[in-house]
């Protein structure tokens, strides 16, 4: 799923701000950067972008460095001397664009380009010191009650740093040398400054002396007129000061003479002879809050060619004040004036925005805003717009690409909506480049001249947001949309039930309509480009006849020709302008994972074992063998008589045995070769043959009986092992 956001940064980051903004957003956001590694670096972006408590940035500090864990507000035990114990802190806190608590520390390091700083007390607002740093650009201060000592506060604040933004948002008075404090401050592009004392000639003089300030934000409201004038004082060109001038100093009239300057003042702004000479030339930007009358003398100082113009009006303002004001847009800032915005101030927004008030605010008095493109206005309380508008600011804003009329408007059930949906057509044919329209209207049926008209037929508006908009017969409502923005690609109406204005009929037939657009779509693209396929241009003859007889005339003139010349001189001097550029290297910080990849793989590593069986049993065989022994007469067995001999007598008998067993191995010797041997020869080839007989049966599954038998008896032997051993001869 995230594969597919992530190839769009915007569109992951807007996803991402949206999960943020919902009530149990930040835990979301948290969770997604610990389940998805792809997504974890948007997420932890968005999720520290803006701290409402230091508590994040505290839990980072090394345990062995507080003095007590649980409570780091009684500081440090020990300063760290190791730059690594303040490595996570550092890789966390750079993620934090701006950082809102009253929280103080003895030591913490930020380096947060800019800082938004809300506080309730003097304590709180000393605080914020610690975050003051030279590479610190931005610093948005509110303060939600009157705080002394201020301008000590704002010295201290200049001298450490050099910003180039500084909104400045209080109860509390202005000091009286609050423009000596900032006066180091020269590099300033964007000031807004809400506070009593803001408007003062002081306060002029030293905005438009800034050389790089391009956006202004100042609060006129309850202020007279004559005040807003004031804060061109000091900035408009005056001659030397006299006692008959306008802008003569006051201070050097004693104490006791009255200073009638302010009176002369009044008098020359009501009869017209009082100077005005031009002020903030670089100006872009202009945010003004206050009532209309204040912002139409102030937008009437303003000379540069303005950009951007945000107002915020008391709901409803004065008829005449609001002609002045649109008279001023228009003629002032006609031709560069690119977006312009205005809504109502926050008081004047009731619970109940039905709109039963007279119609107050008339749009159709901006008469031409021809670079304007985008036009938002907001007058819930006063503003109902009809048809007839719609066509006049498509005259007077041909270039628009984003219109919002009121689009948060809801109507009573009698009175509906003013526009309808086929008057939005004037604005379809009109702004060709008109890409996203904020209005609520009453679709209705569109007539046959519309329908038959390819001129209303927008291809540039991709998204159209209805609101509260009536819708009584969808299907023919889908019809003229799709006839209207057939490239429409996003249809949106509000839907929530809990919404106060709900019409439950009005959603489900915007869900209708929802519906079915998409494929009345593609019926008209494709029935217009089968017509477009068919249409062939048309050749276009004419016949004419043309006199070629030629005509000649001979005259006989003189004329003396002489060039005419003249000489003519050119001094040109170049005009020289000195500009400071202030140049600040951008610092880019990159981490690179270089944490080896490891691949666990697993290996089967078991033995290959093989059973086989083989039939080892020995042969047997059963033979019969006569061990009788054969009954001889020994010669010892003789009872000689005891006579003497003469023959014993001369040999000893001790010799007599050691002959005997020479002489029976002698017999016994001859006995086996001329008897038993021509005997045996038969005999064993006789076994062999027999053994050769078995081996041939055992070829098969089963080993034969016959050769367990013969193998297995270790007493039984064959013929020729008989044969073989030494048996005494038998003497038959």
């Amino acid at each position: 799923m995230f594969a597919t956001i992530l190839r769009d940064p915007d569109a992951a980051k807007k996803l991402l701000d949206a999960i943020a903004d919902s009530p149990t957003g930040r835990r979301s956001i948290s969770r997604l950067a610990r389940t998805c590694k792809a997504i974890c670096e948007p997420a932890l972006d968005v999720l520290w972008r803006e701290l409402d408590s230091l508590l994040p940035l505290v839990a980072l500090f090394p345990n062995n460095l507080l003095k007590r864990t649980r409570r780091p507000g009684l500081g440090l035990a020990s300063h760290s001397s190791h730059p690594e114990d303040w490595d996570r802190l550092l890789e966390y806190g750079k993620r934090a664009s701006s950082v809102i608590s009253p929280a103080v520390f003895a030591t913490i390091s930020d380096h947060s380009p800019q800082l938004i700083w809300k506080v309730e007390n003097t304590a709180a607002l000393e605080a914020s010191t610690l975050f003051m740093n030279p590479e610190l650009q931005s610093l948005v201060l509110e303060i939600g009650h009157r705080v002394p000592k201020l301008d000590a506060y704002l010295s201290k604040v200049c001298s450490l740093t050099q910003l180039t933004a500084f909104s400045f948002t209080s109860p509390t008075t202005l000091p009286q040398n609050f423009t000596d404090l900032l006066r180091s401050q020269n590099t300033l592009e964007k000031l807004s400054l809400v506070a009593p004392g803001a408007l003062s000639r002081q306060i002029g003089h030293w905005a438009a002396s800034l050389p790089a300030l391009h956006s202004l934000e100042l609060d006129l409201t309850g202020r007279s007129v004559i005040a807003v004038e004031g804060f061109f004082d000091d900035i408009i060109p005056s001659g030397a000061n006299t006692p008959s001038d306008t802008t003569s100093n006051s201070s050097i009239l004693s104490g006791d003479e009255i200073d009638f300057t302010e009176i002369r003042k009044s008098s020359l702004r009501l009869t017209g002879d009082l100077r005005n000479g031009g002020v903030f030339a670089d100006l872009q930007h202009v945010a003004l809050t206050g009532e209309t009358a204040n912002i139409a003398v102030f937008l009437k100082h303003i000379t540069s060619q303005l950009t951007s113009l945000e107002l915020v009006i008391e709901d409803p303002p004065e008829m005449t004040d609001w002609q002045d004001l649109s008279f001023i847009i228009c003629d002032h800032f006609g031709g560069s004036l690119r977006s312009l915005r205005i809504t109502a101030t926050g008081s004047s927004r009731f619970s109940e925005l039905v709109r039963s008030t007279s119609r107050a605010g008339d749009p159709t008095i901006l008469t031409s805003l021809a670079c304007l493109v985008r036009l938002e206005i907001d007058l819930p309380e006063s503003t109902l717009f009809r048809d007839e508008d719609l066509q006049c600011l498509a005259k007077a804003c041909p270039n628009l690409e984003m219109l919002k009329l009121c689009p948060m408007a809801r109507f009573s059930a009698t009175s509906g909506p003013g526009l309808s949906l086929e008057g939005a057509s004037v604005l379809t044919t009109n702004c060709r480049r008109l890409h996203t329209l904020w209005l609520v209207i009453d679709a209705r049926r569109g007539s046959e001249e519309t329908l038959a008209s390819l001129e209303v037929s927008s291809r540039s508006l991709l998204r159209l947001h209805v609101g509260h908009s009536a819708v009584s017969d969808p299907l023919h409502t889908t019809i003229l949309l799709s006839h209207l923005a057939p490239h429409l690609e996003i249809l949106k109406w509000f839907h929530e039930k809990n919404r106060p204005g709900f019409v439950e009929a009005h959603a489900l037939g915007w869900q209708k309509v929802s519906d079915w657009l998409p494929h009345l779509q593609d019926v008209r693209l494709m029935e217009r480009a089968r017509v477009a396929a068919m249409e062939k241009p048309k050749v276009v003859t004419k016949d004419q006849s043309v006199d070629a007889t030629d005509k000649r005339t001979y005259v006989n003139k003189f004329a003396h020709v002489r060039p005419k010349t003249s000489e003519r001189a050119t001094q040109s001097t170049p005009s020289l302008v000195d500009r400071m550029t202030q140049v600040k290297p951008d610092l880019l910080s990159v981490f690179v994972d270089a944490t080896p990849r490891c691949v666990e793989t697993q290996v089967d590593a078991t033995p290959q074992v093989c059973h086989k069986s083989v039939g080892a049993e020995p042969m047997k065989a059963d033979a019969g063998v006569d061990a009788t022994p054969p009954t001889v007469k020994r010669q010892d067995d003789i009872h000689h008589d005891e006579k003497p001999s003469p023959f014993f007598h001369r040999y000893d008998f001790h010799a007599i045995p050691s002959v005997f067993p020479t002489v029976f191995g002698l017999l016994a010797f001859t006995y086996r070769i001329f008897l038993t041997y021509p005997l045996a020869i038969p005999k064993h080839v006789l076994d062999k043959s027999l053994s050769m007989l078995h081996a041939e049966k055992a070829n098969g599954d089963e080993p034969s009986r016959e050769s367990h038998e013969l193998q297995d008896s270790s007493s039984c032997s064959t013929t020729t092992e008989l044969l073989d051993r030494d048996i005494p001869p038998v003497c038959l």
